[in-house]
């Protein structure tokens, strides 16, 4: 499941997901990092070229945030109940440039103890609470505990459950770095003021 509305409101309002970085919009950077998963969900406004089998889903209302966009995606995730639901759901944003397979599947990995999810965690020991893999049945039922999901917080969504903290070790940039200002842009692409910012 990959989040990607927002406003991206400190970017001039741009289409936060399709920008690119080293060439690559963000968004199909975060698809091809789950590539092997089962049902890929992109939850955000219509966007046309994403690769053949990934659905799409809008949040009630648009704009109602992290948290209302998860419930949305549940909604197209088959519950385990009926025999073809998934074992572990990814919740990713998507503007994580760096997300690889790798990465994901140390997320997986980490799940495999029992715990309800787990997420990666900055150098600050900070949850980076859209980087994570939940296992599916604990996450819609903190979901459903919620209520109604519109302006919560994803922190509210995740009160309760038992998370593993995951430090990143592996080669490569931090999978959970996200791209919030041109500034973040930069430091993922060093070489995009070279190309005028695009």
């Amino acid at each position: 499941m990959i989040l990607a509305g927002g406003g991206g409101t400190r970017l001039g309002g741009q289409d936060k997901p399709m920008l690119p970085v080293a060439g690559v919009p963000m968004l199909d950077r975060v698809l091809a990092a789950v590539e092997g998963a089962a049902l890929r969900i992109v939850v955000g406004p219509p966007r046309e070229g994403l690769p053949a089998g990934v659905r799409t889903v809008r949040e009630e209302p648009p704009g109602a945030g992290p948290a209302a966009a998860t419930a949305a995606a549940l909604g197209l995730v088959p519950r385990a109940a009926a025999g073809e639901g998934p074992a572990l759901v990814g919740l990713f944003a998507a503007d994580l440039p760096h997300l690889t397979a790798e990465g994901v599947e140390v997320l997986v990995a980490a799940v495999a103890g029992g715990a309800d999810g787990a997420v990666f965690v900055d150098g600050r020991g900070k949850r980076q609470l859209l980087c994570g893999v939940w296992r599916a049945g604990a996450l819609r039922d903190a979901v459903e505990r919620l209520g109604a999901p519109e302006g919560r917080s994803m922190r509210a969504v995740f009160d309760g459950l038992d998370v593993v903290e995951v430090e990143w070790t592996g080669s490569g940039p931090a999978p959970y770095f996200d791209c919030d200002t041109e500034e973040d842009l930069r430091r993922a692409d060093p070489e995009r003021h070279m190309r005028g910012g695009a």
